[in-house]
């Protein structure tokens, strides 16, 4: 194999390939991409004696969690669901590990990423068909010896407005104890002056409980469009299936269409979104109220958290810097026009 081919994160995993291809039967691993993709895992694409295959190295979820849901995704290609059927080693396990470290491996699903904003009406709507499918599969008998029947969902912490000001002031104090503030220090101190701006004068609308309303079930966690992928105008393929969790649907439904269709760009294509819903909702029958609740949860947590900032501050991890100002951005947008985003997450099927 040529380590030109291999891309500069081949050495990550130069030791295991090997093994892993004993393992798997792959025969010759003739050569091996790392795809930057993942904010997660490690990806790599492999060219091998046998197809392509995507290799991802575990790093999220527990290697047990990882072979429950690689067991889900084995039923769900059953019920025919686009997903990739995880293959099998030797063994018999679909995680092979190599000095602690954990592997699985799929066959390469052919496809690309399209941004939310790219998506003709037609395909935001089927995105949705597809969310409630995938709910449903999730929550019927053939799933239900690997993932028992949701009896009511966890509860949904609420950050208070108290305590959203006292970490937007413990990063501000740590960006301003710094010696050499980068452009990204300067640039994340205004962005926090503007949110405290914005928890003043919207503070009395955050939740006050911790009960999210409506149906709740197993989901997926991360529907979005690092996640789908497309072929010929229609949905090719779901990956990353390492979030499955019960969950309100709404909150799924909210999450996934203001990733989707928001975020990026600053803005959240309200057209695209009811297209969604409405699909959504032919599907999985849920009610407007729950959907509501859901929508303003997910507002209060963009205006209470700061997880990228926790990345970069706290772990030292800065693979999310870029992340930050369009989600400060998109959060500024969203809460000067509450009501439009609301009606938007209404459509009727």
């Amino acid at each position: 194999m040529d380590d030109a081919l291999c891309g500069s994160r081949y050495s990550e995993i130069e030791e295991d390939l090997a093994v892993l291809s004993e393992s798997f039967g792959l025969g010759e691993v003739r050569a091996c991409r790392f795809l930057p993709n993942g904010l997660m895992n490690g990806n790599w694409r492999l060219e091998t004696a046998e197809g392509a295959f995507a290799l991802k190295r575990i790093m999220d979820v527990p290697l047990p969690l990882a072979r429950r849901n690689l067991a889900v995704l084995s039923e769900l290609a059953d019920a025919g669901v686009p997903v990739g059927r995880p293959m099998a080693a030797s063994s018999g396990e679909t995680v092979v590990e190599v000095a602690g470290r954990g592997y699985c491996l799929i066959p390469w699903l052919e496809g690309g990423h399209r941004p939310g904003t790219e998506l003709t009406l037609d395909q935001a709507g089927d995105l949705g068909v597809l969310l409630g499918q995938i709910h449903r599969s999730l929550n019927d008998e053939r799933t239900a010896h690997l993932l028992p029947p949701a009896s009511e969902p966890p509860a949904a912490p609420v950050i208070t407005p108290y305590w959203a000001r006292i970490e937007a002031d413990r990063y501000l104090t740590r960006i301003a104890a710094l010696e050499c503030p980068t452009a990204f220090d300067t640039e994340a101190a205004q962005a926090l002056g503007e949110r405290k701006v914005l928890l003043d004068k919207y503070a009395h609308f955050h939740p006050t409980t911790e009960a999210a309303a409506g149906p709740a079930g197993w989901t997926h966690g991360d529907v979005q469009h690092r996640n789908v992928l497309w072929r010929d105008g229609k949905i090719a393929g779901v990956i990353d299936w390492d979030r499955i969790r019960v969950r309100p649907f709404g909150e799924e439904v909210a999450r996934t269409a203001t990733v989707q269709f928001g975020g990026e760009d600053g803005y959240l294509d309200l057209e695209r979104t009811s297209a969604f819903v409405a699909g959504y909702r032919s599907v999985v029958p849920i009610p407007v109220p729950a959907l509501a609740d859901a929508v303003e949860r997910l507002w209060w947590k963009r205006m209470s958290d700061y997880w990228q900032l926790d990345f970069h501050y706290d772990r030292d991890d800065h693979s999310c810097d870029h992340l930050f100002l369009p989600a400060e951005r998109f959060l500024a947008w969203w809460t000067e026009r509450r009501e439009a985003v609301q009606e938007a997450f209404a459509a009727m099927p």
